[in-house]
């Protein structure tokens, strides 16, 4: 019980005095009027001044101006009764009140802010001045100037969260930033994967992206060619089961899903498959909300992929009540889910594009593969051809070859080049060159036909110019042959004899369409061993040097080049020509003879062929085989043409489109790759002795070994032959597989 001590004194004021004092004569002195003086500023001030003095065990209210009467909301006589205990008339919390008592009990002014409420019940925040007074009696006693800070602590609040939310905008602005500049990289296999990982790490506490396929799948990598869209169309009695998940990637439009991983999804629906992914992630991480948000990755048509993303509980933000207390609340803030918008829209917008980019390059490419001319196969010549549009334009453009009989004894060749990488230059392309053949089917001189091809494009109107080289080849005696050829603004054919390189630059003349005279042919001899190589001009054209440096640099490479075959003369000017910046295309005529029993030792050994869905293609890669193996020193090849047979069978009779024919010497044997349009791997069949065909894969399998592999555009179906060291009898590398004088037409022991 705290001690009365009867009416109030002034601070000072000693005790005792019950009033000013004065001097001789009833005048107040100044020390005497100090006290009341003192008293009176008090009382004025707007502040709430209080003077606190101990008593035997408590402190108490010893003087209180007006403002403090009115703050505290006591009657005077109360506040200075002795029994007012001063926490209890600021109405301080526990908290306030263990800080005032700190305070007095220290020898220094202090300043608090604490939480107080009045005696109606409403809550203020208190700001309490205390500092020690000296009364010259060695008493106790402290001033508390208390104040009402409610709107400052509410200003800063407010600067608080705004820059706060500032600072949470700048963050999100700058992982949206970082999403685009790695969405730049959009060819990288792993580019979702990183965007994922970063989300992970910045914003929520797991995330990933899943395609909504038949299954659901999670990727790395954006994916040209998108899988078969779920199916959407449920009947009435199906519809019961709610399939949120479905209904999300059926909408088309942008809005968040939040689904419950503790509510069970119906059975069979995307929603359950997709819980069943991704509450394991919850599990492993006790710093997730119990929530799986689910973005779309919209695309222009459908939605493409999903984001699904493990909320982080976010760091416990303080909400000051002063009715209930301080409590903190669980959550993440708006912005995470801003970001988490806006990168599933950019990633949507990436994947569309790379796979409308995907679409058109298959579009285009097939466009440009279906107006090349299948090649001739041409008796007593040995010609490869070659096509490859340019990586960095639309894979569509307007060079183009041709190989073809006219009659028994007389082979035309056409390459050539409409301006363009577009739509538009393929289809020019495809109209010139029809032109071309048909001409060339009535006519045989090259100028002549040229001439007559001038007539017809300017009448046709073609909007694209172009350049080409028309030649014919006719046999001589001694195995030599006739080259006639006709030059329409195109580059100089090359001929090669014995590492000599002749520019073959007679009979030049304009574009097409644009002669006004007639067209000069010109005339070489072609002997056994030599080679010509027509060309557009992707294979030497570089930014960095004029075409004619160009030029002189492939005269150049074409003397180093010594292989025995068209194809190995091909492969290895590519490979020296060193990555092609524009479209190219290529025909390489060896006349066959000169030094053949040459082994071609250089680099790369390896040779492709793209060859029509046809029969005659079969003869032409066991052709092809027996050349190569020539060229490489392999002498005997019956199982090479044996394998190579069944594979070509199987493509012409089972794939579709083109078929790409690659062999390659691994050093210890022979790859042998054919590619088609088909996906569907090849199937080694039962062997059964009722069963007519099927047992091509069974003589591949004795042969060699042997597999599949999808590819974006169907498969490849690969063998190897492993070759053996040779025994003084001359085995040949692969083993004794036939007997001798099998010429490897015939079945293979079982």
């Amino acid at each position: 019980m705290v001690k009365s001590r009867g009416p109030a004194r002034a601070p000072g004021v000693p005790a005792g005095a019950e009033g000013p004092r004065t001097a001789a004569g009833g005048a107040t002195t100044p020390e005497a009027a100090a006290p009341v003086c003192a008293s009176s500023v008090l009382e004025q001030l707007p502040d709430a001044v209080l003077v606190l003095g101990r008593g035997d065990r408590e402190w108490e209210v010893e003087f209180a101006n007006d403002a403090a009467v009115e703050l505290c909301g006591f009657e005077r006589t109360q506040l200075l009764s002795g029994v007012a205990d001063p926490r209890h008339v600021l109405g301080l919390e526990a908290e306030g009140a263990r800080a005032v008592v700190t305070a007095l009990e220290q020898d220094h002014p202090t300043t608090l802010r604490v939480a107080a409420h009045r005696p109606d019940g409403t809550g203020y925040w208190a700001g309490i001045a205390l500092a020690p007074l000296e009364d010259g009696e060695g008493g106790q006693r402290w001033s508390a100037v208390v104040r009402d800070v409610s709107a400052q602590v509410a200003s800063a609040q407010l600067e608080r969260v705004r820059l706060d939310a500032e600072r949470r905008a700048r963050v999100a602005l700058s992982l949206v930033a970082r999403v685009s500049d790695l969405l730049q990289e959009v060819d990288s296999g792993d580019v979702l994967r990183a965007i994922a990982d970063m989300l992970t790490r910045q914003v929520v506490a797991w995330s990933a992206f899943y395609v909504p396929g038949r299954t659901l799948r999670e990727v790395d990598g954006i994916e040209d060619d998108p899988p078969p869209a779920r199916p959407g169309g449920r009947s009435a009695t199906e519809r019961h089961a709610k399939d949120e998940v479905l209904d999300l990637v059926l909408a088309g439009a942008m809005r968040t899903l939040r689904l419950d991983p503790d509510q069970p999804a119906p059975e069979g629906t995307l929603t359950a498959e997709l819980l069943e992914l991704v509450v394991p992630h919850l599990a492993e991480r006790p710093d997730a909300l119990r929530e799986v948000l689910v973005f779309p990755v919209l695309g222009r048509q459908r939605t493409l992929a999903l984001l699904v993303a493990l909320p982080r509980r976010a760091s416990a933000v303080v909400i000051d009540d002063l009715t209930d207390g301080n409590k903190e609340v669980q959550g993440f803030h708006e912005e995470v889910q801003t970001v988490l918008e806006l990168t599933a829209r950019r990633v949507g917008m990436a994947m569309d594009n790379a796979q409308l980019y995907a679409r058109e390059h298959v579009l285009a490419e097939t466009l440009q593969r279906a107006m090349l001319p299948e090649q001739d196969d041409v008796t007593g010549l040995d010609v490869w051809t070659y096509y490859a549009p340019n990586a960095e334009h639309a894979q569509v453009g307007g060079d183009w070859y041709d190989v073809v009989n006219l009659r028994a004894d007389t082979v035309a060749v056409v390459i050539g080049d409409v301006v363009g990488h577009d739509v538009e230059a393929a289809a020019a392309m495809g109209q010139l060159r029809s032109v071309v053949r048909a001409l060339a089917a009535e006519l045989i001189d090259p100028g002549t036909v040229l001439g007559r091809v001038d007539g017809l494009v300017t009448s046709m109107r073609i909007p694209r110019s172009a350049s080409l080289v028309y030649a014919t080849l006719t046999p001589l005696e001694e195995g030599a042959w006739e080259f006639a050829y006709s030059r329409a603004g195109h580059l100089p054919p090359l001929r090669v004899r014995g590492g000599e390189v002749s520019v073959l630059d007679g009979a030049g003349g304009t574009l097409v369409g644009f002669s006004t005279g007639e067209r000069e042919t010109a005339h070489t001899l072609v002997r056994p061993g030599d080679v010509l190589v027509l060309y557009t001009d992707g294979l030497i054209e570089r930014r960095d040097r004029p075409m004619r440096a160009g030029l002189d640099a492939l005269k150049e490479l074409a003397g180093q080049v010594h292989a025995p075959d068209a194809a190995g003369v091909g492969e290895e000017l590519l490979w020296l020509a060193d990555a092609p910046e524009d479209d190219v295309a290529m025909v390489v005529i060896r006349v066959p003879g000169g030094p053949e029993g040459e082994v071609d030792g250089a680099a790369p050994r390896q040779r492709r062929w793209q060859l029509p869905m046809d029969a005659s293609s079969i003869g032409r890669a066991r052709h092809a085989v027996r050349r190569t193996c020539r060229a490489w020193g392999m002498q005997e090849v019956a199982a090479a043409e044996l394998v190579i047979s069944e594979l070509m069978a199987n493509a012409v009779m089972h794939g579709w489109g083109r078929i790409g024919l690659r062999l390659q010497d691994t050093g210890d044997g022979l790859r042998i790759e054919v590619e088609d349009a088909n996906p569907a791997p090849p199937i080694t069949r039962e062997r059964s002795a009722s069963r007519v065909g099927g047992f091509g894969m069974h003589i591949v399998d004795r042969l060699a070994d042997w597999g599949w592999r999808p590819t974006p555009t169907g498969k490849v179906v690969w063998a190897r032959l492993r070759s053996q060291p040779r025994s003084s009898a001359g085995e040949h590398p692969f083993g004794s597989v036939l007997e001798p004088g099998d010429d490897g037409a015939g079945e293979a022991e079982d």
